[in-house]
Order: structure tokens, then C-alpha cells, then sequence
């Protein structure tokens, strides 16, 4: 859509020249001091982000003066869930969500074409970076030639999505490819990419973006106002459309003192989460300040702001300070943009100040961070912290209860037993809560310094102590970028962790995303042969069931020096406290205390090991590409050539009987219920990014087209193909479905026939017989990773509608996005107060959209009783959405007319 021209700017008298202290002009900008009044000061900071992006983008067109107004309000504004607009400066995907992206933007250009309008339309309007981080897999470890054999099986599996990818870098303007082996799409992010201040044409402004990735929320460590969307969302963000969003409340969270020794960020952020997740924050900014925050590195603010979607806010926010400008020449940032970007910040009252007085906020929380403790969390979310004191008599209830987020239903007498078996010709024995995995990865951590450092330390320790890790624990290190390891080299610290198994396997996220890759043969026979509850415990920030690995059952949230001393414990059911990790070549007993590094150790290595030219060097390499990313070919011109047989890349049907008219309002008849859900129905449950289970439908579509089991690779890495992601959407094999009175798996009932069957055959059975379908849920549902697919899949299965005590703030706009409609329960209703069994014929009736109101209720019947739900279209932009098919179907529309 066209915007007016931004001389019609009526705010365009508050346009300053920013001086340098040398002389000369920095360019201009939109000076909010300017505005002479005094809300602005109370404001919070992330706030007078949104406020200035309003200010700048004011064309009375797509952002109106009322908009501006209502966001200068905030404080009366905020509590009446009002509407506005936001124009990101850019857009920042990763390799799983943003093949689709380019899928959607290519057959879009097709579609414009067939329409008869211009496909050069189709094009990013805002910089787009793409970083390939999510298709590296843990296939070889504890090996010195892990990462060289991982890459080369990365790159036979992916070549032609990477080589789509790299069509996508020359194709479309705006858009840069991060070549695979990089790092982390959010370190990489935090590193190098973000700009913290934009000078565009001369005209200075603040770095804000949206991510197809939950966990962009890392940049706001950084001061940068970033969080994440549905790629759907971010596909028409890239082609100019502000996004509608509710202007949000700002719980404050003051930091006071300073962190104990030997606590970690990783304790910090499990600590932080918990309280969030308490007090409530969906849908909500976090913004953190006080004393205690400038005692935090930017690695450790990073850390927090990272788990974002763990503790629900769309944001935690750390504004801009002194240690952000350090951390920014740490990083290798040129000083004259560093000076920049504080004269900027500073003159436009977005430079935080710790000794002022504090800002307005909805709500407050506050925590002594030598209050902290040592902890971890699982056994299935990231929430359900547990300190390490207490860890061991937690684990033995989990046994004990019944089967459930904190239970596993083992009987008493089964508890303790042992199952020995050989490993590689070796006696070796399990238990339950022995570690199968250890896994130093994801985002949240590697990025840390200290952390990394830390296990680093630990495993120094242990190995001059004489410890060993049990050669059946998969170890593994996947740095976020390569800094990591030239840190690790330069503190000599990298043989020490070499050598107990956890060498660099990859630069990529890898087992917080199922990229686990198998374990060894013995020990999966082992596992599955006796039912054992083995354990993982990762330095990620997801461990929902069946996320991490299908045979580890329990999953755990820790620190990287404690991912290092449970590899050498070897298991969960530990009092490191009182019980010894092992024995050391002298015979004695080993204690975690006498591996543990304080918190000057750490700082020593710390600020003699990691130096700014390691990230100019490594960053420099990025751009000009590895030698295999070189190597790729890939095709040419501006519209794709599409592979018929491509079992990766597939032109999605989205566009396919698309007209210039939009079809309008759309009212759900007699539908039957596809899935009757509990809570805490997550994206991985809904689409799963792990491994395509070898009796599943997407199985056999592949081995229909002759791909060998072994050639299968995860749905993550086939999201660019509609064909399995509609056969994979309700494929995770720990799904649970009330039809099925506790049978866990990816199945369903049809309803008609009562025969249970795939739940891909039941929705495509439905489909064929003419019948909609809607999903009935419990609370939460979407939670998780925003994964556009878990709402593009249900559409592909025919579903129109779910029902659902709540949302995930992202599923619930990537349902709008597919034009699905979403519903909500009453409070203090659910399906089983209103007897609802999902064996009923489901109407619901929508009034013609011009009487449609975001939030109004809607009559819904089942059979011959009714009950009433909240219709969760938000704004009355999500409703045009509805009107036109979904958001991209509207974009194009626009681009058509315009």
C-alpha cells in the first residue's frame, strides 16, 4: 500500500539537526523534546520508541495524528486496549520460518502477475536479514571432526532450500542472507546486525524490528525494541504495512544490589521468568530498571530479555545505557557510530538515566538480585524452576506424581531399578534421570561470556581432578557465533571441554530446537526396551515434551557450567550438595563446589579473553561467505522457476483462486470438532520442527516420491513445502486428544464413523465429505515458538474456527492472519463446564462484518444448546484481515490497486 508523501508530515516542524561536538551535522531527526509536553517524560521508554516511530511515519494515511495522540495518552490509553500502528525499521527472520516468507513472497509475485498487476511490487520495503542458523543438526559429536561432518550433512540435506534462499538474496532488494555456520540468527542480531540508531538519508531514528522468531526479544538487551511475529505478520511488515497492535501496558521490574558469586545469568533469568509468569505480563512490555540493572552486563540483560516469550510479555526491554555503549564497542562497532548513537539517544530523551526518578508504569516488580539462587527448571517447561538444593527431592516427586507437567507416574517399586546394557561392547547401566544429553545451546546463553567461560572453567576443574563424562551422554557445543570459540582458544579453555566430549559440533541452534540428531543406537534400545525416564539437560530456553529428543522425557533448563557438571554427575537425581559428582584420581570425592569458579575467575577470564577485533574478524568472514555457501548455485530471475518435484520447495496453494474481490464475512455450519485439546497445546505440538516420525503421513508422502528414510530431515527444514507441513500439522507424537481417553500420539477420531486414524486422513476425510472443522481447546493454546505454520496447517486441514479458553499472543494474530476465527470461552468456562464432549456439530454464526466489533460476543450452538464466546479478532484491522482471507491476501489487493 502506497503511503502519502512524507513532506504531509504534520509533525514535520519537530525536524532537528542532531550537531556533532566536533562540528558539523549527524543529520536530522524527530525531536520528541520538541514537543513540548510533559506525558512524554513519564512515558516509559519503550513506549516513547512506539511514539517516535508514530511521530516519524505520520502520514494521516497509515498512521494518523489520533494515533500519535493516543500512544502520548498512554497512561489513560493503555487500560482500554486501544489500537495503533507500528512501522518497524526492519524485519529479521531465521532459516525455518523464513524459507516460507520467501515461498509466500514468490508465489505472491506469480499471484500479482496472474492478477494482472506488476510483480516487481513484491519487494521488502524495510532491510530484511535472514540468518541460516536452524538446520544444523547434532548428527556427529564428541569428535573433533563434529562441525566439518555436521556442515557437510547440513548442506547434502538443505541444498536446494539454501539454494532457494540465495535466489531470495538477489531477487528480491533488501535483503541480506547470513550464509549457514554464522551463528544464531539473535546473537548474530546482537552483535552485528542491530544498528541501535538508523541514519537513513540523513534522517536519524531508533532501531526497532520484528522477528519471525519468539526469541528476537534478545535484541531488547541492546535497547532495541524488537519481538516477535508470525511470518505472516512479518511477510507484510517487509512489504510496508504497519502492523495493528493493542498499545500495551508496561510492568516495571526494578533491579536492585548486585548478583552473588558464583550465581549465573541463567539463575537470574529462570528467577525472573517464574515471577513474571506469576504475575502475569501477556500481551504486556517488561520494562527493566534501577541500580541493580546497570550492575548487569549486556550479555546478562541479553540473557533475561531472550526468554521473553518463556515469562509471556511481547518484550523485556533494557533501555540504553552506558554498558549498552560499551558492550557496542566490545562488538567491534566503529566509535564515531557509537558517539553517534548516544547523541542521538540523548538528545531525544531515549538515553536512560539510573539517579532519575522512575517512569509511570501498569504495574511493578521488583528483585534483590542477591537474592538469586542456583536453580534450573523442567522437567517439561521453562517455568518450573527448581533450585538446585532441592533439586534431587523434586525429581523424586516427579517420579511419584502422576503424569502431568511435574510427573511421570513411576511406580514405587520401579524407581530405583538399573538397567545395564552394552555400549559399544562396554558395560554401561540407566536409571531414571540419568543424562542421555548435555547439550551447551541455544540463543539464551551463548552469547554470555560469562557463562560460556564459566563451563568452560568447570570442565578445567573437573578434568585436573581426574572426572570423566560417561561416553554414552551426548555432549555437544554449539557456539552462537564463532567469537565463542575464539574466546574459548584465546582463555585456552576450549581443551578442557574438547576433551570431556563437548566440542564444537555446529553455529546454529541445534537441541533446543530437536536438532538433537539420534542417539547412539545402545543407548536408544536401552531407553525404549525398559522404559526408562532419561534426561536432558540443555543450556536452551524450550523443553516442552517431545521437543528436545522423543526418548528423553525429562528435560532441563540450566546453565552451561551446569549442563557441565551434570554431564560429569550423569545424572538428574543429585544432591550437589551433600552427594559427590565423582571421584577423582586420588580416590576422594568430588563436589560441585570443588569445580565451581567464583565469580572473579570468571570475571578474570573474561576480561582477558574476549577482545574486540575477534568480533570485526569474525563478522568480516560472514559477509564474505564460506566456501560451500560459495560453491551453491542458485537459480536466476525475478520470478521463481518452481520444481514440481521438489520435496522442499513447493508453491504453496495460498494465492492460487485468489480474485481481486475479497470474499467477505464467513459464518462456520454444522462443522465437526477435528480435535478436543486440554491446556498448554503449544506450537510444537501443533507443527512440530523435530524429526518426521517414519509412520507418519508426512512419511509417506515422502516415500511416495522415492526420498530415503534417512533423507527425511525435520519439518523445520521442509517448511517450504505445503505438501508435508500440511501432513505434518498435529504430528507430534506426544500430542494428547480427549478423543482418545489418554492414548498420547498423533492421532484422531472421525467423528461420523468413530474410526480413529491419522489426524491428517481425518481432516483430509472431512474435507472430502464436504464438512468443516474446528479445534476445541484449553488455556494457552499456540504457546511456544511463533510458528506461522501452526496456523497455516490447520487451514490446509480445512479447520475454520477455534474454540479456546486462550491464546498465545502470536498464534492468536497468526490464526487471524490465515483468516481463521478464534474464539474464546467465558471466564470460568471451558469445554468440560459447558459438557461440551467435541462429538457435537459445531455453528457458529458471524453478523455481517459491518456490525462485527473486536471482542463482542458470538452465539455459538452445539447440537441444541448454546453458549456464548469472545471473538478474539482484536482491532478492526484484524477484521478487515478476516474480510479479505487473511493479511496477505489483503496486501496483495492493495499492491494491486495502488
Amino acid at each position: 500500500m502506497a503511503s502519502s508523501p512524507a513532506s504531509k508530515n504534520p509533525f514535520s516542524n519537530l525536524v532537528t539537526d542532531l550537531p556533532k561536538a566536533s562540528g558539523g551535522s549527524y543529520g536530522q531527526y524527530y525531536s520528541l523534546v520538541k514537543l513540548n509536553d510533559p506525558r512524554v517524560d513519564e512515558l516509559p521508554y519503550s513506549i516513547r520508541y512506539l511514539l517516535e516511530s508514530a511521530i516519524r511515519n505520520c502520514d494521516n494515511f497509515q498512521v494518523l495524528e489520533a494515533d500519535v495522540e493516543k500512544i502520548l495518552d498512554w497512561k489513560v490509553t493503555a487500560p482500554k486496549q486501544v489500537e495503533i500502528p507500528f512501522k518497524p525499521a526492519r524485519v529479521i527472520l531465521q532459516d525455518f520460518t523464513g524459507v516460507p516468507a520467501v515461498v509466500d513472497l514468490a508465489a505472491m509475485r506469480d499471484a500479482i502477475e496472474r492478477l494482472g498487476g506488476d510483480p516487481d511490487k513484491i519487494n521488502p520495503l524495510v532491510p530484511v536479514d535472514l540468518v541460516i542458523d536452524h538446520s544444523v543438526q547434532v548428527d556427529v559429536a564428541r569428535s573433533p571432526n563434529a562441525l566439518q561432518a555436521n556442515m557437510e550433512l547440513e548442506f547434502s540435506r538443505n541444498k536446494e532450500r539454501f539454494g532457494f534462499l540465495k535466489w531470495g538474496a538477489t531477487a528480491f532488494k533488501n535483503m541480506l542472507v547470513v550464509p549457514p555456520g554464522s551463528g544464531i540468527v539473535h546473537q548474530v542480531n546482537l552483535e552485528y546486525l542491530a544498528r541501535v540508531v538508523f541514519n537513513s538519508n540523513g534522517i536519524l531514528y531508533p532501531d526497532t524490528l520484528v522477528g519471525t522468531d519468539s526469541h528476537t526479544t534478545m535484541i531488547d538487551g541492546l535497547g532495541v525494541a524488537g519481538w516477535g511475529v508470525g511470518g505472516i505478520e512479518a511477510e507484510a511488515a517487509m512489504l510496508g504495512q504497519p502492523m495493528s497492535m493493542v498499545l500495551p501496558g508496561v510492568v516495571g521490574f526494578k533491579l536492585n544490589g548486585k548478583l552473588r558469586t558464583g550465581v549465573t545469568a541463567t539463575d537470574l533469568v529462570l528467577t525472573v521468568t517464574q515471577m513474571l509468569r506469576k504475575f502475569g505480563v501477556v500481551g504486556k512490555f517488561v520494562e527493566f530498571y534501577g541500580k541493580g540493572m546497570s550492575e548487569l552486563t549486556l550479555a546478562d540483560r541479553a540473557t533475561i530479555a531472550n526468554m521473553s516469550p518463556e515469562y509471556g510479555a511481547t518484550m523485556g526491554f533494557f533501555p540504553v545505557d552506558r554498558v549498552t555503549l560499551d558492550y557496542l564497542r566490545m562488538t567491534g562497532r566503529d566509535e564515531e557510530r557509537v558517539e553517534e548513537i548516544e547523541a542521538y539517544l540523548r538528545a531525544n530523551n531515549l538515553f536512560v538515566d539510573h539517579e532519575k526518578k522512575d517512569n509511570t508504569y501498569s504495574g511493578h516488580l521488583e528483585l534483590d538480585l542477591d537474592t538469586v539462587e542456583p536453580c534450573i527448571s523442567g522437567p517439561k517447561r521453562p517455568h518450573d524452576r527448581v533450585t538446585l538444593k532441592d533439586m534431587k527431592q523434586d525429581w523424586q516427586a516427579c517420579l511419584d506424581n502422576k503424569v502431568g507437567f511435574k510427573g511421570f507416574a513411576i511406580p514405587k517399586e520401579q524407581q530405583d531399578k538399573v538397567v545395564k546394557f552394552t555400549y559399544e561392547g562396554k558395560p554401561a547401566e540407566l536409571r531414571h534421570g540419568s543424562v542421555v544429553i548435555a547439550a551447551i545451546t541455544s540463543c539464551t546463553n551463548t552469547s554470555n561470556p560469562s557463562v560460556m567461560l564459566g563451563a568452560g572453567l568447570v570442565a578445567k576443574k573437573a578434568t585436573e581432578l581426574g572426572l570423566e563424562v560417561k561416553p554414552w551422554v551426548k555432549t555437544s557445543l554449539a557456539p552462537g557465533s564463532g567469537v565463542v570459540t575464539k574466546y574459548l582458544h584465546e582463555s585456552g579453555l576450549n581443551k578442557y571441554l574438547d576433551q570431556q566430549g563437548f566440542s564444537v559440533v555446529g553455529y546454529g541452534c541445534t537441541t533446543c530446537i530437536g536438532n538433537s540428531g539420534d542417539l547412539h543406537e545402545d543407548v536408544s534400545e536401552a531407553i525404549a526396551a525398559n522404559d526408562v525416564v532419561a534426561a536432558a539437560v540443555l543450556s536452551g530456553n524450550r523443553n516442552f515434551e517431545g521437543r528436545v529428543h522423543p526418548l528423553t522425557r525429562a528435560n532441563y533448563l540450566a546453565s552451561p557450567p551446569l549442563v557441565v557438571a551434570y554431564a560429569f554427575a550423569g545424572t538428574v537425581n543429585i544432591d550437589f550438595e551433600t552427594e559427590p559428582i565423582g571421584l577423582g584420581k586420588d580416590g576422594k570425592n568430588v563436589f560441585l563446589r570443588d569445580i565451581w569458579p567464583s565469580s572473579d575467575e570468571v570475571a578474570e577470564v573474561v576480561a582477558n579473553a574476549v577482545l574486540p577485533d575477534m568480533f570485526r574478524s569474525t563478522y568480516k568472514a560472514i559477509t564474505e561467505g564460506n566456501t560451500m555457501w560459495n560453491k551453491l548455485e542458485a537459480p536466476a530471475g525475478s520470478q521463481y522457476a518452481w520444481d514440481p518435484k521438489s520435496t522442499y520447495v513447493h508453491d504453496p496453494p495460498f494465492f492460487k483462486t485468489m480474485t481481486k474481490d475479497p470474499p467477505g464475512g464467513r459464518s462456520v455450519k454444522d462443522a465437526y470438532c477435528l480435535l478436543n485439546f486440554g491446556d498448554s497445546i503449544t506450537t510444537d505440538h501443533i507443527s512440530p520442527a523435530g524429526n518426521i516420525n517414519k509412520d507418519s503421513p508426512a512419511a509417506r508422502y515422502l516415500m511416495e516420491r522415492g526420498v530415503d528414510r534417512r533423507d527425511f530431515n525435520s519439518y523445520g527444514s521442509r517448511r517450504g513445502n505445503d505438501e508435508i507441513m500440511g501432513r505434518g500439522t498435529f504430528a507430534n507424537i506426544r500430542i494428547v486428544n480427549k478423543f482418545l481417553k489418554g492414548e498420547v500420539g498423533p492421532k484422531t477420531l472421525h467423528v461420523p464413523t468413530q474410526e480413529k486414524m491419522f489426524i491428517y486422513d481425518a481432516a483430509q476425510k472431512y474435507k472430502a465429505e464436504g464438512h468443516d472443522t474446528i479445534i476445541l481447546a484449553g488455556a494457552e493454546y499456540g504457546s511456544g515458538s511463533s510458528r506461522d505454520w501452526a496456523a497455516k496447517g490447520p487451514y490446509l486441514q480445512g479447520v475454520k474456527a477455534v474454540i479456546a479458553k486462550s491464546f498465545e499472543r502470536i498464534h492468536r494474530s497468526n490464526l487471524v492472519g490465515m483468516g481463521l476465527i478464534p474464539l474464546c470461552f467465558r471466564n470460568g468456562e471451558d469445554a468440560d463446564s459447558l459438557g461440551l464432549t467435541g462429538f457435537e456439530r459445531y455453528t457458529i454464526d458471524m453478523p455481517d462484518l459491518k456490525d462485527v466489533k473486536p471482542g463482542m460476543d458470538i452465539t455459538v450452538r452445539a447440537d441444541d444448546r448454546e453458549f456464548t464466546c469472545v471473538l478474539r479478532f482484536d482491532t478492526q484491522v484484524e477484521l478487515t484481515y478476516f474480510e479479505h482471507g487473511g493479511i496477505l491476501q489483503y496486501v496483495l489487493r492493495q499492491l494491486l490497486n495502488n
